[in-house]
């Protein structure tokens, strides 16, 4: 019996946070039917919201279906259940409270509800930092990190639930906490409030440099692994990075173009989706990929499309300004000339970028690769056996580095006919 409810609790957990996002997303329909807002961006943003949330427990659940009791798997799998109800209430919020005012009962309350399980969320996902791949801590001195985020996944959401005073309008309007304690408790749990947001980045940024320091130590099985989250967590840094630097470009969401709220709804999805199928990859089938050769690629053509479009840009801007001053207007050759430079530029840019990754990155299987081009050149030139020899037992030393080698050469079975008669 316990085997079965064992297995079917992360199903459950699942099943509930669907259904959540679903009844959310329909609050979300509901609230913005009367208006102009329904069509493709709205159902972007909508059904990515609920994407991003969902990827997360469905690759927890694969890996217990897989690993049954794995950590990790555990951790996917309940760490968006904070989110999921967030998501809920606060769909919930904005139409019993401003969409259609009195139509629904407990408005306040799902703003309450909004404010503070997402923050179990967060601990959870820097609890992933700290355990990932093995479920287990870097060594014995973390110990006070995990009970630190341990005491912040209890204290962050009690606090922000009971203290006193106006709730955070991140949804579009202010309500009094209905559970706001009063009295000097009341000023205690304000306080902790207080404390446990401002722990939040440093817990992030503690998470990240604990699985730099595993990557750093690991070796085999595990390094791989890590090899895979690292990578993930990486490219996922650099998109937040960018979706930063729109929103700060633009000033809010609403004064982006289409492009740009396209980019951010189609980003929050992959910023979930990277890190959990890798996450998934890493523990269950890491073996059938070779991640080396994902980052090299990765490293090459992220470069290769930056710089190309560095150079279309800038050739545009150039041009234009040459056909503006030479003819008085705009000529649409700028960027017939700039798109012809991009495909003269593309294969011998795209040689000097992998060379400088190569030199840079895999400096081992470089030196390698050049010392078996030497090889094959002096081969067709040497015809002298002995020499050959000698020349290839260097080569396998100098790329391989076995302990010991040897070689031996079949000998001639014409020869040895020839000498007999």
């Amino acid at each position: 019996m316990k085997a079965r409810v064992a297995a079917a609790l992360p199903w459950t957990i699942v099943v509930l946070q669907v259904v959540l996002i679903a009844l959310g997303i329909v609050f979300e329909a509901l609230g913005n039917s009367s208006s102009s807002s329904l069509g493709v961006g709205f159902a972007a943003k909508t059904l990515g919201g609920a994407a991003a949330i969902l990827v997360f427990p469905v690759v927890g659940v694969v890996i217990l279906s897989r690993r049954p009791g794995h950590p990790i798997g555990w951790i996917l799998c309940t760490m968006n259940l904070g989110w999921a109800i967030n998501h809920f209430a606060g769909s919930y919020a904005r139409y019993a409270l401003v969409a259609n005012p009195g139509s629904l009962p407990a408005g306040k309350l799902a703003v309450w509800l909004y404010f503070w399980p997402g923050f179990v969320s967060i601990g959870l996902f820097v609890f992933l930092g700290l355990l990932f791949p093995d479920g287990t801590l870097l060594s014995p001195r973390w110990r006070p990190v995990a009970w630190l985020v341990a005491g912040y996944i209890v204290v962050a959401p009690v606090a922000l639930a009971f203290a006193p005073g106006p709730i955070d309008d991140t949804i579009g309007f202010a309500v009094t906490n209905p559970a706001g304690v009063g009295g000097s408790l009341g000023g205690v749990l304000h306080l902790a409030a207080g404390a446990v947001q401002m722990l939040t980045v440093p817990l992030f940024a503690v998470a990240a440099v604990s699985l730099i320091l595993r990557q750093r130590l690991a070796r085999g099985q595990e390094r791989q692994q890590l090899k895979w989250f690292t990578s993930s967590v990486a490219v996922v840094a650099v998109l937040v990075i960018v979706q930063s630097a729109i929103m700060v470009g633009y000033g809010s969401q609403a004064e982006m173009p289409v492009w740009a709220r396209l980019f951010e709804d189609v980003g929050n999805v992959i910023d979930a989706l990277i890190p959990a199928v890798a996450a998934c990859i890493a523990i269950l089938k890491y073996r059938l990929y070779e991640i080396d050769i994902i980052i090299n690629r990765t490293l090459v053509y992220g470069s290769l499309t930056a710089t190309l479009v560095l150079f279309y840009f800038g050739g545009i801007v150039v041009l234009q300004r040459v056909f503006v001053a030479l003819t008085g207007q705009k000529s649409t050759l700028a960027v017939v000339a700039s798109t012809l430079l991009i495909a003269g530029l593309f294969n011998p840019l795209r040689r000097r970028v992998q060379g400088f990754v190569d030199r840079r990155f895999y400096r081992r299987k470089y030196d390698a690769r050049k010392t078996l081009e030497a090889f094959s050149t002096k081969l067709r030139d040497e015809t002298d056996l002995e020499a050959l020899s000698d020349r290839l037992v260097g080569v396998v030393r100098e790329t391989m580095q076995p302990a010991h080698i040897s070689l031996w050469l079949r000998p001639d079975p014409y020869s040895k006919g020839k000498q007999a008669d």
